[in-house]
């Protein structure tokens, strides 16, 4: 097993683990870990896409593009956890209210 296939293989492992996790749970700072999960398990699949070729140079545009999704992502969560807290004062929980459908 190549290490390209190995880094997909562990890339979809982490996108499939982080959506099933966005699914099911109902807080908030799990939903946003589970985007963070997401989102390195793209960057997994973007690094194993930039070393196709065994022996040869690596493509330098994928790389870029994961360093700048990593900043990008940090400032997202700083955001979402701002927002969380924001809603954990007005509500008193850190779920989202449940609104029901008459």
């Amino acid at each position: 097993m190549s290490h390209v296939f190995l880094y997909a293989l562990v890339g979809v492992g982490l996108f499939t683990l982080g959506l099933y996790t966005l699914i099911v749970c109902a807080h908030l700072l799990r939903k946003i870990l589970a985007i963070n999960v997401m989102g390195s398990g793209v960057f997994l699949l973007l690094v194993a896409l930039g070393g196709r070729t065994p022996g040869a140079i690596p493509d330098p545009v994928p790389h870029a593009m994961v360093i700048t999704g990593i900043v990008v992502a940090v400032s997202a969560t700083a955001l979402a956890l701002a927002l969380m807290l924001r809603v954990r004062a007005e509500t008193g929980r850190p779920r989202l209210p449940e609104e029901r459908l008459k």
